[in-house]
């Protein structure tokens, strides 16, 4: 029988592998390579050559290494040299030596051509010290000194117009999961899916460092997989915070920090908006700039050291007041429960609307993404549609990679709309060109973008370029529909809180407090909104943080008059 890789010490020992089919030689030799090897290398040990396959694909699913194989010639269900045959496919640099009878040893001289064998060992190899053990020593030295890229990260095979497979590699990234990406035509992608017995399956395909294969998996299945947190631990919090963007982060921070039993609970990833930004060079304390992934991830990190829960995956999909508790559900149908909630989901980017647009979501359009994509945009022509600080960051960001690229612009001018520091930097960029007055009307290609149609908003001309990557950073529009009939929205959906509530100095109507509503709080007592998602809210990452410490401020005044 095998013993499991997933059993073992799972370090990064590389793994010396023997099959043969009699019991008493497949334990003598694995006896006598442990002996000898045991300490640096893992030993593995089949009894016949699917059972050895298995045991190879489990290893090359997890990422690890084989330096040796070694195969008896003659094996009832599979011959060891039909067995290394399909071995190089797994592992083409591990050493390949057949284990064989003297009157074999024609069979095994062939072998040195059809399955490239590195050596013949003859049975009995007694005394291992003269006979075995000068052989596997040469193999690993041979073994050790061919370049290799062992892959410990989690894999991901995927498709460039694949929109789940842009969306999963987003959701990793943003994550902080490392990950390598294998396009489907690769031949590691190939190896992979061979050892994961796939033929044509869904994409993406996802194997973890565990070894674990996932088809297609949702953001919270690949999740859990990938050691994300995706479950709170309690099921009453004295605050919860929906919305892991800066406002978010700062919610969860002084909440845990000052005491209060605090979660954070985000749709996708921490960060937000701010946390896909190549570089943010106005936020206080970063003279030199900080990428918004750095700042996040420190935040993230600076919440869990106080104590807070940070769980991802969970989209909020209602509220609701149940006397002094409020309820959170999410779209897998749990709930949870707190004594406030703070609400803080930011912003999604506004999606264009025309022609096929839609269709091209994920297969060369891409809403934010700059970050993850940059470095495939090489010698590429790009459009970034958007005139304000997110649009110019991504331009400058793609423009490290890209042959060029254009920023298109309904306004007459990034002034109206971009930080002057940025729009220094973009017009003197050699590779950025600017087009105002201009919008995307229209998305032509089969399958996957190929090219726009532009439309000069001036004078309704249109002009088709060739397009095989466009990024979108326009508007922002508050996923907030979940809040429906709970809270005030304004007309856009912004979440109205605090003396903007107020009708000639009166409470909201159905508001039950004697006091009026503090400054951040919304229209239900104990509910609290921080940052974009907040009705004239500043729009910018430093005020973001400044409210969401606020909210924690006011949320532990509400809780004193309970």
């Amino acid at each position: 029988m095998v013993q499991s890789p997933a059993a073992r010490d799972q370090s990064a020992r590389a793994a010396l592998l023997t099959v043969d089919d009699d019991p008493a030689v497949s334990r003598a030799l694995a006896r006598d390579l442990r002996r000898r090897y045991g300490d640096d290398y893992r030993i593995v040990r089949a009894e016949s050559g699917p059972a050895a396959l298995d045991a190879l694909k489990e290893l090359r699913l997890r990422g690890e290494e084989v330096a040796v194989i070694l195969a008896d010639h003659r094996m009832p269900l599979m011959t060891g040299i039909e067995f290394l045959e399909q071995a190089i496919d797994l592992f083409p640099v591990a050493r390949r030596v057949l284990v064989t009878a003297y009157a074999d040893t024609d069979a095994a001289i062939d072998a040195i051509n059809l399955v490239d064998l590195d050596h013949y060992l003859l049975k009995p190899w007694d005394p291992p010290e003269e006979k075995l053990y000068p052989v596997i020593d040469d193999q690993l030295d041979a073994w050790s000194r061919v370049e290799r890229h062992p892959v410990a990260e989690t894999k991901l095979i995927g498709h460039r117009w694949s929109a789940r497979s842009s969306a999963v590699r987003e959701f990793l990234a943003r994550n902080q999961v490392a990950y390598r990406w294998f396009s489907t035509d690769s031949s590691e992608a190939r190896a992979l899916l061979k050892a994961a017995e796939l033929d044509e399956p869904e994409l993406p395909v996802v194997v973890t460092p565990a070894g674990d294969v996932l088809v297609a998996p949702t953001d919270a299945v690949l999740g859990e997989r990938v050691g994300l947190v995706t479950r709170p631990s309690e099921d009453f919090y004295d605050v919860v915070v929906v919305g892991g963007g800066p406002a978010g982060l700062s919610a969860a921070l002084y909440g845990a920090s000052e005491g209060l039993r605090t979660v954070l609970v985000e749709r996708t990833a921490t960060g937000g908006q701010a946390g896909q930004s190549s570089r943010i060079e106005n936020y206080l304390g970063f003279p030199d700039g900080v990428s918004g992934a750095q700042l996040t991830e420190r935040a993230r990190r600076q919440a869990l050291k106080f104590g807070a829960e940070l769980v991802t995956t969970r989209d909020a999909v209602g509220l609701e007041v149940n006397g002094a508790a409020r309820s959170v559900r999410f779209a897998d149908g749990s709930s949870i429960d707190a004594q406030t909630v703070i609400l803080a989901g930011g912003v999604s980017y506004r999606r264009l609307e025309g022609p096929r647009l839609d269709a091209m979501s994920g297969r060369g359009l891409y809403y934010g993404s700059a970050l993850t994509n940059a470095a495939a945009c090489a010698d590429q022509d790009v459009y970034v549609v958007g005139g304000a600080n997110s649009a110019g960051q991504a331009a400058l960001a793609l423009a490290r990679e890209a042959r060029s690229v254009t920023i298109l612009v309904r306004g007459t001018s990034l002034t109206q709309s971009m930080s002057a520091y940025l729009v220094e930097q973009v017009e003197a960029h050699p590779r950025i060109s600017v087009r105002t007055s201009t919008v995307v009307a229209e998305a032509c290609g089969e399958g996957h973008l190929e090219g726009i149609v532009l439309r000069d908003v001036a004078t309704d001309e249109t002009t088709t370029v060739p397009c095989g990557w466009l990024f979108v950073f326009i508007g922002a529009v508050p996923r907030t529909e979940w809040l429906d009939g709970v809270v005030v929205r304004d007309p856009y959906g912004f979440v109205t809180t605090g003396p903007d509530l107020l009708r000639d100095g009166a409470p909201p109507p159905g508001w039950p407090l004697d006091r009026p509503p503090y400054h951040l709080e919304s229209s239900v007592p104990g509910i609290f909104a921080a940052g974009d998602v907040r009705a004239e809210s500043a729009k910018r990452v430093a005020s973001a943080v400044g409210e969401g410490a606020m909210a924690v401020m006011l949320v532990h005044r509400y809780l004193e008059q309970l």
